[in-house]
């Protein structure tokens, strides 16, 4: 991979397609129903996530898709654009699909952003739909950060892929890849050759069509990893690197937390 993005010299080039950006955010949550509206330092999560995306140079426009008319009212009130979709769809993908197919203009590329993660870097999301301005080279596009420690590598809780030279992703896996032969079992992380991926995608309108109309991989159903249908389906999805690693809230607990680096970034 090519040096990871710095979010501080990263400028959108000129030319880039129509880009709308979509945040999936649905009430029911196995570990914290009505995340989206829990308060990140008196501010809904939904509208953090929103408020970040629109430091975004490459977006015409950031909307919300959910389930519920509660998230939709906020969202509405603040200003945002909300698209209520059904409440019965397997996959924030499934439901991006929904709600970019309810725009007066279709856009180009879009681009999948996770609701839960406030602190979000704007020229990340500028530089996944960067990467699918160039008709045809790529389908898709995501991103990853290199692996710090032996912990994070061997936990299956963190998604690792390998690429291709161009950067083109070869394999997505909650195993530690690329394995080192000869090495200890809990063997670290090789600089340069172990990453992270972090869930940020850019599709072109097609590619995410064509996503939510194949049925679910082989692959895709042993590890539980919706990229691998991409995969599957012969995409090629364009891995950007990236120091940013995330700040996500899956749980009550990460609150404190969350809103701690706000402080520390000056966000609050």
């Amino acid at each position: 991979m090519q040096s990871p993005v710095n979010s501080q010299t990263f400028e959108a080039p000129a030319g880039v397609p129509r880009v709308v950006g979509v945040i999936p955010s649905r009430w029911g949550s196995t570990r914290f129903p009505g995340k989206s509206l829990a308060p990140i330092a008196g501010v809904p999560l939904v509208l953090r996530v929103i408020r970040r995306v629109r430091l975004a140079t490459t977006l015409s426009d950031v909307i919300v898709a959910t389930d519920d008319p509660r998230i939709a009212e906020v969202v509405r009130a603040d200003g945002a654009t909300a698209v209520l979709t059904r409440p019965d769809h397997p996959s924030g993908t499934d439901r991006i699909a929904e709600a970019v197919r309810a725009l007066p203009v279709p856009p180009d590329i879009v681009v999948n952003i996770q609701g839960d993660e406030p602190l979000i870097d704007p020229a990340l999301v500028d530089a996944v739909a960067q990467a699918l301005a160039t008709p045809a080279a790529f389908d898709m596009a995501t991103a990853a950060t290199p692996i710090a420690s032996a912990d994070e590598l061997h936990r299956p809780d963190v998604v690792k892929v390998v690429t291709a030279d161009d950067g083109a992703a070869l394999y997505f896996s909650r195993a530690p890849i690329p394995f080192v032969r000869g090495a200890p079992a809990d063997f670290p992380p090789v600089p340069g050759r172990h990453w992270r991926h972090v869930g940020l995608y850019a599709y072109t309108r097609a590619a995410l069509e064509r996503m939510v109309a194949a049925p679910p991989a082989p692959l895709e159903q042993l590890e539980k990893l919706e990229q691998l249908r991409a995969l599957a389906l012969g995409m090629r999805i364009k891995v950007i690197p990236t120091n940013h690693s995330g700040a996500g809230v899956d749980s009550p607990d990460d609150i404190p937390r969350v809103e701690a680096l706000l402080r520390e970034q000056g966000i609050v």
